[in-house]
């Protein structure tokens, strides 16, 4: 037999939901229900607590609005502001935060602890191309055979190395054994966000250098064909006879 709070099956009924997300907006002008608020000025100085009122006819008589910025104060803080001015800015500081917002990137690098001097200046070519670019590198000693015996060359390697990109990078995490291999970590001075900066600043500069070229070209060559004709046309005089006995 179904009761007062049974559903058709004889089981409770599924309960009423409680609502939805949570807003986050602000509460502005008529929403904010409350008696009073302690009131700040459109420049942050501060008026006091006032009537919600006569609040509301400030706003309106400044053409701005009340905004309610501390609902937890008691009672709450409610400042004078161009809400639409307000969000907007926000808006804009929040898309900027995410387009400067980078990921941290570690590359890794592997070395032999007798590697020949070629190969250690390629390695070494990329290892600054990554902290130019603002990346960490974790560089690898490999030991194979006997050469785990002779941790000293790994080390001396890594130290090598260190000093040769101390313009760029730093040892972040000193060299240390993890089995059959030693791991340097190497971070780079400058962050990734300013890295990129000067990347797109120096592909900048290297295009207006070359569109300075191409225009130099296209002047250079355009001078040239005017001048081209003029050079080309000779002045005609009276032409000497091959015959000597032809009279002039």
């Amino acid at each position: 037999m179904s009761g007062p709070l049974s559903g058709p099956s004889g089981r409770p009924p599924l309960p009423f939901p409680t609502g939805g997300p949570i807003s986050t907006e602000l509460r502005i002008n008529d929403r904010i229900r409350v008696s009073e608020v302690r009131l700040v000025g459109p420049n942050g100085e501060t008026v006091g607590i006032v009537p919600t009122a006569d609040a509301l006819r400030l706003a309106q008589e400044a053409d701005l609005d009340l905004v309610e910025i501390a609902p937890q104060g008691k009672p709450p803080v409610c400042k004078l502001m161009d809400y639409g001015k307000f969000k907007y800015e926000n808006a804009q500081k929040a898309r900027e935060a995410r387009r400067n917002q980078t990921n941290v990137v570690i590359k890794e690098m592997k070395l032999r602890p007798k590697i020949d001097a070629h190969d250690y200046e390629t390695k070494k070519g990329h290892v600054v191309r990554f902290l130019k670019a603002g990346d960490k590198v974790k560089i690898t000693i490999m030991f194979r055979g006997r050469e785990q015996h002779r941790p000293e060359l790994g080390f001396r390697l890594l130290q090598r190395l260190a000093d040769d990109v101390a313009e760029l990078g730093f040892v972040e995490s000193s060299p240390k054994q993890d089995g059959r291999n030693m791991i340097m970590v190497l971070g780079p001075h400058k962050k990734k966000a300013d890295a990129k900066v000067d990347a797109e600043a120096a592909k900048q500069a290297k295009a207006d250098e070359r569109a300075a070229d191409q225009a130099a070209e296209r002047a250079e060559r355009e001078a040239a064909h005017a001048a081209g004709p003029v050079a080309a046309k000779k002045e005609r005089g009276r032409s000497e006879n091959l015959d000597p006995e032809i009279e002039a």
